[in-house]
């Protein structure tokens, strides 16, 4: 179809990235140092890119182009959850923790009770929908609050587990659509919530039922529910 798309001046750029950052539909990328439209169905032809080029090489042009396609963006955009985000937030970076199980004194009376996290980000707004350490991974999926409840966390929920936490409640939007992602393109061995006995918890266990219903995948899945003061209900 012929439409209204950008179009980038390789011999104007720069390669300053502020194109890159400002469009929101992930139209735009860095390749050997110059803005490139990546896909065209990427881009909305709105022009949010434009004012921020300070050489004027983003400009408008007619042409056959395919359509813009929303659902496309929407994925790119789900998939890129977790990368490092434009300000370069070291917090946001997708890694494996690799640690050693032994556990060395820190007191001739006192033993540390040492992590078991194995990898990072934890949130599931920031989790990557691809990362090594998804494969095979058996998935823990917890509500925040139950890490602070309950004492042994680390040992009884987070050890040779994938973590992933988030609050129903507080965090805007539904982790179902995440989840699916998660789950649909990685080999999931098998999932198990932790959430609170107060009533919003419910929320993150809902959400991981509708995931592993339109993952399609038949994976076996355990909810664990700790009550206020600590304890495990069942």
């Amino acid at each position: 179809m012929i439409r209204k798309i950008i179009r980038i001046d390789e011999e104007k750029c720069n390669g300053c990235g502020l194109c890159a950052k400002a469009c929101h539909e992930g139209a735009i990328g860095m390749i050997n140092g110059k803005a490139k439209l990546l896909r065209d169905d990427y881009c909305d032809g709105l022009g949010d890119c434009l004012p921020a080029c300070p050489t004027g090489a983003i400009s408008f042009e007619e042409r056959d182009a395919k359509e813009y396609d929303e659902a496309a963006v929407k994925k790119n955009k789900l998939s890129k959850q977790g990368e490092t985000l434009a300000c370069g937030c070291p917090g946001t970076q997708s890694k494996t923790i690799h640690r050693e199980n032994k556990c060395e004194a820190v007191h001739p009376n006192i033993s540390e009770n040492k992590s078991q996290l194995s990898q990072w980000p934890v949130q599931i707004k920031l989790a990557p929908v691809n990362a090594p350490y998804f494969a095979d991974a058996n998935l823990l999926i917890a509500a925040d609050c139950t890490a602070y409840a309950y004492g042994d966390f680390h040992n009884r929920f987070i050890r040779n587990k994938v973590t992933l936490i988030g609050c129903p409640k507080l965090d805007e939007g539904d982790y179902s659509d995440k989840l699916t992602e998660i789950i649909r393109n990685n080999n999931i061995k098998s999932v198990t919530v932790v959430r609170m006995e107060v009533p919003c918890c419910g929320g993150i266990e809902n959400a991981v039922k509708r995931a592993l219903q339109n993952s399609g995948k038949m994976i076996p899945w355990q909810v664990v529910t700790i009550s206020t003061d600590g304890r495990i209900l069942d």
